[in-house]
C-alpha cells in the first residue's frame, strides 16, 4: 500500500500544523493533530474498532456493512461515502476536526486532507500487533484517554500470552482463505501472518510467498502439506457475498485426508472482524479468543 508523506497533511490544510498542539505517530510518520477533537470522522474499520473500544463517538463513518460487533458503534452515525469514494461535499459541510483514514481508504488521505486534518492510521505488514497497540496509544493521546488505551494494550498482551500457551506443542498450522471455490494460503509474512508470528504458531509450509492476497493453492497442495491444523477465513462470508461457503469448498476427499480433518482440527474463524477490521484491538481480541477455544479442544 502507498504510504503518503507526512508533509502532505500539513501542506494540504493551511495552518494545520500551527493549529495543532499534539504530535502522534501514524503510518506516515509523526504528524501534528488537534488535541481532543470534538467532531471526528473515521474511514477505516480498524480505526472505528479502536475508537469504539476507547469510547470515542464518531460524527461520520463509511457506507459499509460492518462486522456485527461494530454495528452499535456505527448505528445512527452519518454516512460520508465509501472506503474508496468519500463524499467530499458531505465532509465539507460537516467540517470535522479530524478525519482518520487508513487501510482501504489510505489512498484517500491526500484529497481528504484538503477538506480537514487527516491522518493515515493504516495497520499493515510485519508486527501487526505492535502497530495495533501503537494506534490505540496514539488515539489515547489524541482524546485524552491514555489510561484506557494502556488498559486495552495490557489486556491484549495478557490474551496473547494465554493463547501462546494454548497453542504450544499442538502442532503446525496452515492458514487458508476461501473465496467461493478458490483457496489461497497465507504465511507468516502475509496479512494474516500475525497468527503465526505473535503466537509462535509453527507454519505447516514455511515457503509461502508474502502476497497481499495470499498464494493460490490447490486441494492437492493442502493434502501434500498435511497440516496438523487448518485455520480458515471465508472471504465471501466476511463481505456478505453470496456463493459457496468455506465448509462446502473444503468438503472433499483431499482435505478430509489431512491430519487436521482427521483430528477435527479445522478451525473456521469469524471472518468479518479479521478480514474487514484486521488490526482493530477488538478484532484481535475476538480472533485470539477463537484460536484459544479451538486449540483447547
Amino acid at each position: 500500500m502507498k504510504i503518503l508523506a507526512t508533509s502532505l497533511v500539513a501542506l494540504a490544510v493551511p495552518g494545520f500544523a500551527l493549529a495543532s498542539d499534539l504530535t502522534i505517530t501514524t503510518a506516515a510518520g509523526e504528524v501534528a493533530v488537534p488535541a481532543r477533537p470534538e467532531s471526528v470522522v473515521a474511514l477505516d474499520l480498524a480505526a472505528i474498532d479502536a475508537l469504539d473500544a476507547l469510547g470515542v463517538e464518531l460524527a461520520g463513518v463509511p457506507e459499509i456493512t460492518p462486522p456485527a460487533y461494530l454495528e452499535a458503534a456505527m448505528a445512527g452515525v452519518e454516512r460520508v461515502g465509501t472506503l474508496f469514494e468519500p463524499d467530499y461535499e458531505a465532509l465539507a459541510v460537516m467540517a470535522p476536526d479530524l478525519i482518520v483514514a487508513g487501510g482501504r481508504s489510505q489512498s484517500m488521505v491526500e484529497p481528504l486532507s484538503a477538506v480537514a486534518p487527516t491522518i493515515d492510521m493504516t495497520i499493515w505488514g510485519e508486527d501487526l500487533v505492535g502497530q495495533a497497540k501503537a494506534r490505540v496509544a496514539a488515539y489515547g493521546d489524541i482524546f485524552g484517554k491514555q489510561d484506557a488505551a494502556a488498559e486495552l494494550a495490557g489486556a491484549l498482551d495478557n490474551k496473547l500470552t494465554a493463547v501462546q500457551g494454548t497453542v504450544t506443542d499442538k502442532g503446525d498450522a496452515l492458514i487458508l482463505l476461501t473465496n467461493g471455490g478458490k483457496v489461497s494460503a497465507y504465511g507468516a509474512d502475509s496479512r494474516f501472518g500475525w497468527l503465526h508470528a505473535a503466537l509462535e504458531l509453527p507454519e505447516a509450509y514455511p515457503d509461502l510467498d508474502a502476497e497481499t492476497h495470499g498464494e493460490a493453492v490447490s486441494f492437492e497442495f493442502i493434502a501434500e502439506v498435511d497440516p496438523d491444523w487448518i485455520i480458515v477465513i471465508d472471504r465471501g462470508a466476511a463481505i456478505g457475498q453470496d456463493g459457496e461457503a468455506a465448509q462446502a469448498t473444503l468438503d472433499n476427499p483431499l482435505v478430509a485426508g489431512t491430519k487436521a480433518a482427521q483430528n477435527d482440527q479445522i478451525l473456521y474463524l469469524d471472518s468479518a472482524p479479521l478480514y474487514l477490521a484486521g488490526g482493530g484491538i477488538q478484532s484481535l481480541m475476538g480472533t485470539l479468543g477463537e484460536i484459544e477455544a479451538g486449540f483447547s479442544k
